[in-house]
């Protein structure tokens, strides 16, 4: 028989890939991570986890074992709160499209916060998401509806993309007559082989073949080198503040966000919170996110 504590432990190296990142979050050193890991494969008489060049990565057995271990996790939360099921403190990680999360979530975050300080909010806003079905995350909000029947999906809102550039630059160098006029100008864009949803291959909607001359994986380190007089590039409207327009008729994107969460934990009281909250968010910005070309 094992320590259900060292399931735990299992399951929060299991989904850092890293002894030394789950640690903080256990709140031991990486040493003593590794070491109950150790116990519950010699309980187990079964190798979990294996280290390769992309971290911890799960063996056939500690996968059967990540899955049951997600489950026994689910029911204790659910167990922990049997006895005042309304109560919603506690803590809430989401993993948000960049643009969306920093732009959008992030300076909403402190009245949330003000009005509901028992809850915390993890916002993991980057390049890539987190995954709900490992239970890295509770929430996710993705450019494409995740096919699951483990998670409850829903659209949450539309947004507008169009192409922009600085006045600066737009005066240096001219504005576009047309859109087959655009390869004279500086294109800023995504890195091709670093983009993560074909969502995000905006390009060849706006002509074929357009390539970027400067690019980033950040729609966020995008957007500043357009604020720089970098060139002209896609951006969704309601991160281009300060910047003008370019061919509005001619170009004008349209991209969907969904809301996802584990079944498991979807009517926990601070799930079901966080959930209506980020929807009368995405409602109240929904002028911002499609504005009237």
């Amino acid at each position: 028989m094992f320590d259900w504590d060292d399931l735990r432990i299992f399951l929060a190296a299991a989904r850092a890939r890293s002894l030394s990142a789950a640690a903080p979050r256990l709140g031991v050193d990486a040493a003593t991570v590794g070491r109950r890991i150790a116990r519950l494969e010699t309980s187990l008489k079964s190798t979990l986890l294996i280290r390769s060049a992309g971290g911890l990565q799960l063996t056939s057995a500690g996968q059967r074992l990540f899955e049951i271990g997600l489950e026994a996790e689910a029911a204790m939360d659910l167990a922990s709160r049997s006895a005042d099921p309304d109560a919603a403190g506690g803590t809430v990680r989401i993993t948000a499209a960049e643009g969306f999360g920093t732009t959008v979530i992030a300076p909403a975050l402190p009245t949330l916060r003000l009005a509901r300080p028992d809850i915390r909010i993890e916002l993991a806003a980057s390049t890539g998401f987190l995954s709900l079905t490992r239970r890295e995350v509770d929430m996710a909000i993705t450019l494409s509806p995740p096919v699951s029947t483990r998670l409850a999906v829903q659209p949450l809102t539309d947004y507008r993309l169009g192409l922009y550039a600085s006045a600066g630059y737009l005066d240096r160098m001219g504005r576009p007559a047309s859109v087959e006029t655009l390869k004279r100008y500086e294109i800023v864009g995504y890195v091709d082989d670093l983009i993560f949803a074909p969502e995000l291959r905006y390009l060849d909607e706006v002509a074929p073949g357009l390539r970027p001359s400067l690019s980033s994986s950040s729609i966020r380190a995008q957007r500043e080198i357009i604020a720089a007089d970098g060139g002209i590039g896609v951006l969704p409207c309601f991160m281009a503040a300060g910047l003008e327009r370019v061919l509005p008729r001619e170009v004008d994107l349209k991209r969907g966000l969904w809301l996802s969460t584990h079944r498991d934990v979807a009517d926990i009281a601070r799930i079901r919170l966080v959930r209506s909250w980020l929807i009368d968010l995405a409602a109240a910005q929904s002028e911002n996110l499609n504005p009237a070309v």
